[in-house]
């Protein structure tokens, strides 16, 4: 099997099972895939967030999700158990699918390493 098609596969595996716990089987988007991860790591699933707080939440999954790759490095939590990140090295200039590759790659990485998909 190619990578690109293990790659589609597991993407879809994921888009599936996140669809199905949160959007009642409505196909979520990449966005909404990233939120979701964000408010997973930032650990308070049952609260309501402000807009500038979804853009952190997407922010912290981004740092999190492309930590494996060497371009962000957990620094600390916050007083508010926010985490921090900074940057270790600079992301290359991808065109907009590229980015959406690697976000995927990454995002199913991430199911894998939590073994919610194999």
């Amino acid at each position: 099997m190619s990578r690109d098609t293990q790659l589609k596969e597991r993407w879809e595996k994921v888009v599936s099972f996140l669809s199905e716990k949160f959007a009642d089987g409505d196909e979520l988007d990449l966005d909404a895939i990233i939120y979701l991860i964000g408010v997973q790591e930032l650990g308070k699933i049952n609260t309501t967030f402000k807009k500038d707080e979804k853009v952190n939440l997407m922010h912290i999954a981004i740092c999190k999700l492309l930590e494996p790759y060497g371009y962000y490095e957990f620094e600390f939590f916050d007083k508010d158990g926010w985490p921090h990140y900074k940057v270790t090295k600079e992301l290359p200039t991808l065109k907009a699918g590229e980015q959406s590759v690697l976000m995927k790659e990454a995002i199913v990485n991430y199911f894998l390493e939590k073994e919610i998909i194999n």
